[in-house]
């Protein structure tokens, strides 16, 4: 059965998507059956996973609305080498639509639990604020992996997030948890990257994944070829970094398997 992942952080810019986007491509490299289900009205991951938005007959919207079935929806993307649920502008009115509807904050939960079983990783990349959309994913998860720069507002972003995750937790998902926090853009050079990162191992421990994306031009460029870093230079600073990081992922959550079977019933 898949495991859940909100990709998430109320702070833009921090490299969400991209990182959605090319965990996507290294954990279906590593044969891994990967499912990218993308919230954002913006449609970025979906055109970085090299699927037109604007070609889409079915998106995130019909699901959230119960127009389709979700299995009409998710597109092979060959281009990127995983499945894609798309989105596009249209999205945005489906937060309108769900207003007054009784248990709105469910629908995309109970869409993925019919094709949970099929695929090992499910991703969200969620919009970069917290509404409907995001509570959707949230509420559908298992856990929530943060993607964040070593800057001093990020630290005050990441209390908001924090907030968010316990305040979702109490209320429509007790099993949520913190996947992990991962940070982007790194740069050792910078005095500041490393001050913030020892705060973040101070308070995180291993919630902290070891891996850092630095920035990267390739990783950078990828998305205008509508491909992830991996398939567009897999020698990239960037596409290698992100196959560190999937590979770290795949051991916690083998880590957490573990424990879990060796609880006595």
């Amino acid at each position: 059965m898949a495991r859940i992942i909100a990709v998430t952080n109320q702070k833009g810019g921090v490299g969400k998507t991209t990182t959605c986007v090319n965990l996507c491509a290294s954990l279906s490299a590593m044969r891994r059956k990967v499912l990218l289900v993308d919230l954002d009205p913006q449609g970025n991951a979906t055109m970085g996973s090299g699927v037109d938005k604007y070609e889409c007959s079915y998106t995130a919207y019909d699901i959230l609305t119960r127009k389709q079935n979700i299995e009409d929806v998710i597109i092979n993307s060959e281009a990127a080498g995983y499945s894609v649920l798309p989105s596009n502008g249209d999205v945005t009115a489906a937060e309108v639509e769900l207003m007054t509807e009784i248990g709105r904050e469910h629908r995309l939960r109970l869409a993925l639990n019919k094709i949970r079983e099929q695929y090992d990783y499910i991703f969200i990349d969620c919009p970069p604020s917290l509404n409907m959309l995001t509570v959707n994913a949230l509420s559908a998860s298992d856990s929530v992996l943060i993607p964040m720069q070593c800057e001093y507002y990020a630290l005050e972003g990441l209390a908001a997030l924090m907030n968010t995750v316990e305040q979702i937790r109490e209320t429509v998902n007790p099993h949520l948890e913190v996947e992990g926090l991962l940070r982007t853009m790194y740069d050792p050079r910078n005095s500041l990257t490393i001050d913030v990162s020892e705060q973040l191992k101070e308070y995180f421990g291993d919630k902290l994944f070891g891996s850092v994306v630095p920035r990267n031009v390739r990783l950078a460029e990828a998305p205008s070829h509508g491909l992830p870093a991996l398939k567009y230079d897999k020698s990239s600073k960037g596409a290698v970094a992100y196959l560190a990081v999937a590979g770290e992922l795949v051991r916690k959550c083998k880590k957490r398997e573990n424990k879990k079977q060796a609880v006595p019933a």
